[in-house]
């Protein structure tokens, strides 16, 4: 009786405590570890949502290789999706784009619209784009996250190496490790202990083991240091294991060093590459477009060149530009402090990009003027004519006076245009006005942060000695509550002083910790100087305090070198890269503003010709004229209301300035620094104001130029 009870009550709740077993262990990892990562890397959720939603819906069956391939990428940016959630996103951004395209032709030829076979081109392109986009995406968020714990190697390294000169426990080494690094290594290493606590494995070590066999291929110097930290577990005498310790902190500077080394020698055929590519190439056949519009009559269109020079070829330039910044080795320069900087709110606000747009609408809004005055009915509510010619409005210019200086050409029921010159000029401010958005926007964010960024570089140059003084101090039995104090009165005049002297004031007067006074987030002295090196020396130091004063001391000594031979290698690889970096800078700056600006100077000289042209033949009813031969021929061949106007060539080649000034700006200062986002906006603002100067001051002085040459000249001939 009672078994068939139990048997009942089993068979009752069985299947759902069984349910509720198999929903709980579905996920290869545990709920504490999800929302551990959920907190640490928000950023990747948002594809994980769409992905899993999409996987839920579309069940999609792989190839074993191709789930494989997929795994590894997913598995290596911990990404909490299946291979098969990866596949259906990607088809569904796929047939989502061509069903939005399908809808829209069906609505055009309800319509009775034909569709222009380049709309159907496009829209090919941009479903094919988005779904090598989406199938690559795991690849590429598992590369971002390889290249961003790559350039946490050598700091991690370095906290193990430090905290097992004392304590020669790799557990406990690799858990100090993981507190004190940033993400994403230090989530790979806590989830050593999540592997172990869960069965996956037995012992950190073989954890470790099994994590360090996907960095064979690309950080070998990081498994091999790893390695003889392992061996000097098993060495008898403390020399020798102090030994082994300080060579695997060699051998991965050595190899980081050795790694950057071959980039910099292989990066410059690339740059070379991206500069004929998104400067040269694209400028030379922007040029030959007022022409060669000319010829091909209506197959060329504003909007095809707008299309191509403002959206793909930028993208092309984007892209590549992202495979060199890829294969940079980290390491150098990708961690900033700024969210603990007491001007951060400041950086991130709003307003700046307020007041910028409030100066730059105003500008774009004035070159819109000719298309303003022929497409509203704004000319008429202030009383004037859409267009006047340069007689009528009072405007001397050689050989211009009965030509307009909107100049807007009716052929049929189709209006083009602008081709005049006051137009053209006018269309200059809209560069103006994209370019002085980013650059008030972005100088006036970084401005503040700028002058603490100089400050912590002098600090960082100087302060290896530093470490070096206070390891001495503490060597010497002084507690670390005073060896600052000691040491700031023996470093005056340096940048060092200030920081000593406000870890000292915040212990002496305000009662603080040594870790208080360095990383309390309202008046710990790291936030006025926010550099990873300094974080990571502090936090070694504290650490080591609590083992005493010596081992304290020799932890110092070790940070001391070590930040020695980084400074040795950052200024190798600087003076290695320095031929190329000053080569795009005077590129990006001067000689791709310079051949746009006399580009669009060729365009309205070019137009300034086939109008005077036209207006002779119609002035002498299509007779031959000395040295042109029959009008009628030369204005049949070359028409200009078939030509792209200067004023969109203009507006094309503007925009694209200021489009490949952003992109190349961002490109330098990652190859030179790693990924800086303070010394990007900088970088952009500087870059955008001496580019745009320089191309409004060419293009400027080469339309006046050119266009009074060729209105002087043709008026002389005929």
């Amino acid at each position: 009786m009672v078994d068939n009870k139990v048997n009942e009550v089993l068979k009752k709740y069985g299947g759902q405590i069984e349910k509720a077993m198999s929903s709980e262990t579905s996920s290869k990892y545990s709920k504490e570890y999800l929302q551990f990562k959920k907190e640490i890397v928000p950023v990747l959720s948002l594809y994980e949502r769409l992905a899993r939603g999409v996987g839920k819906t579309i069940k999609f069956k792989l190839k074993k290789q191709d789930e494989d391939r997929l795994q590894t990428y997913i598995d290596d940016a911990n990404l909490e999706i299946t291979p098969q959630d990866a596949a259906a996103f990607s088809l569904a951004a796929f047939v989502s784009i061509a069903l939005f395209a399908s809808l829209l032709f069906a609505g055009f030829y309800l319509a009775g619209t034909t569709i222009p076979i380049e709309v159907i081109v496009l829209f090919l392109m941009i479903a094919g784009f988005v779904y090598y986009y989406t199938n690559t995406l795991p690849k590429s968020l598992a590369q971002k996250w390889r290249l961003k714990a790559s350039s946490q190697m050598v700091p991690c390294i370095l906290y193990i190496v430090v905290y097992m000169r004392h304590t020669s426990n790799l557990e406990l080494a690799i858990k100090f490790a993981s507190e004190h690094l940033p993400p994403p290594l230090s989530l790979d290493l806590k989830k050593l202990f999540w592997d172990v606590e869960t069965g996956k494995h037995r012992t950190i070590k073989s954890a470790l083991d099994a994590y360090l066999e996907k960095w064979k291929s690309s950080s070998i110097e990081f498994v091999e240091a790893f390695h003889l930290i392992e061996s000097s577990l098993y060495e008898s005498s403390e020399s020798r294991r102090l030994e082994i310790l300080e060579k695997s902190l060699s051998v991965i500077l050595d190899g980081v060093y050795d790694k950057m080394l071959k980039y910099t020698h292989s990066i410059q055929s690339p740059l070379t590459n991206l500069y004929m590519l998104g400067i040269v190439l694209p400028t030379l056949a922007i040029a030959l477009l007022p022409l060669a519009s000319t010829l091909v009559a209506d197959l060329v269109r504003w909007w095809y060149v707008a299309l191509f020079f403002n959206i793909i070829v930028p993208f092309l330039v984007f892209y590549y530009a992202g495979n060199i910044l890829n294969n940079r080795p980290g390491g150098y320069g990708e961690s900033d402090l700024l969210e603990m900087n007491p001007d951060y709110g400041y950086y991130k606000s709003k307003k700046h990009y307020y007041n910028a747009l409030a100066i730059a609408i105003p500008l774009i809004l004035l070159g819109m003027i000719p298309l303003l005055f022929q497409y509203t009915p704004l000319p008429g509510l202030i009383g004037l004519q859409k267009d006047y010619t340069f007689l009528s409005a009072g405007i001397p210019f050689p050989g211009m006076g009965e030509f307009y200086i909107f100049d807007f050409k009716n052929v049929g029921d189709v209006t083009t245009g602008p081709f005049g010159l006051i137009a053209l000029l006018l269309g200059l401010l809209i560069p103006l006005g994209v370019a002085l958005f980013f650059y008030l926007s972005y100088n006036s964010k970084s401005k503040k942060l700028l002058e603490t960024r100089d400050q912590t570089k002098k600090l960082e140059s100087e302060f290896a000695s530093s470490l070096f003084q206070l390891g001495n101090r503490l060597g010497d039995g002084i507690p670390a509550e005073m060896a600052f104090g000691r040491v700031a009165e023996s470093l005056r005049g340096t940048p060092t002083e200030s920081f000593f002297k406000t870890v000292n004031a915040n212990i002496t007067q305000l009662g603080m910790s040594v870790r208080e006074a360095i990383f309390n987030r309202q008046r710990g002295a790291i936030i006025y100087y926010p550099s990873a090196l300094i974080k990571t020396s502090m936090e070694i130091l504290i650490e080591s305090v609590k083992k005493g004063l010596t081992v304290a001391a020799n932890a110092l000594m070790s940070i001391s070198q070590y930040v020695k031979n980084i400074q040795k290698i950052e200024e190798r690889l600087r003076d290695l890269l320095a031929d190329v970096i000053s080569s795009m800078k005077s590129n990006i700056s001067f000689l791709a503003p310079l051949l746009a600006g006399i580009v669009v100077g060729l365009s309205a000289m070019i137009t300034i010709i086939l109008n005077k042209l036209t207006f002779a033949m119609d002035a002498q009813g299509g007779q031959a004229i000395e040295g042109f031969g029959t009008m009628g021929q030369m204005v049949d061949l070359f028409n200009i209301s078939s030509m792209i106007p200067p004023y969109y060539i203009q507006l094309i080649v503007g925009i694209y300035v200021v489009e490949i000034i952003y992109i190349l700006s961002i490109t330098l200062v990652t190859v030179e620094s790693g990924y800086d986002e303070l010394g990007e906006k900088y970088e952009i603002a500087q870059n955008m104001k001496r580019g745009i100067l320089m191309y409004l001051l060419a293009a400027f002085i080469s339309i006046v130029s050119l266009s009074a040459l060729a209105g002087v000249a043709i008026g002389g001939m005929t």
